[in-house]
């Protein structure tokens, strides 16, 4: 069975970093398309960033340059790296597979707040 469990979340004030996590069990991250997504309140569920399995990251514009997505093989284990947060940020983070996210199986996913 595959659980992907996001953490990191919190509350913080604009400018500031956070480090989302996303430790997996049941698949390998290294030999899948991970990617990082959220929701903010009353708007759509929208990518934000992506690796491949050959470590290729894709980031949307909105966070590009600010946010950096990697894996630690290892630790089965996929992040985010924060910065330069934005009130807009603020959502619920959420990671996945490619194919999970096609799927519609999510996770619990992990608050972000940034307060202006």
């Amino acid at each position: 069975q595959v659980q992907l469990v996001e953490s990191g979340g919190g509350l913080v004030q604009a400018g500031g970093s956070l480090r989302l996590s996303c430790a997996a069990s049941g698949i390998i991250v290294s030999v899948n398309t991970m990617g990082w997504y959220r929701q903010a309140p009353g708007k759509q569920r929208e990518s934000v960033a992506g690796i491949t399995t050959g470590g290729r990251t894709t980031y949307a514009d909105s966070v590009n340059g600010r946010f950096t997505i990697s894996r630690e093989n290892a630790k089965n284990t996929v992040y985010l790296q924060m910065n330069s947060l934005k009130p807009e940020d603020t959502a619920v983070y959420y990671c996945n597979t490619n194919s999970r996210a096609r799927e519609g199986s999510w996770g619990q996913g992990t608050q972000v707040t940034v307060s202006s």
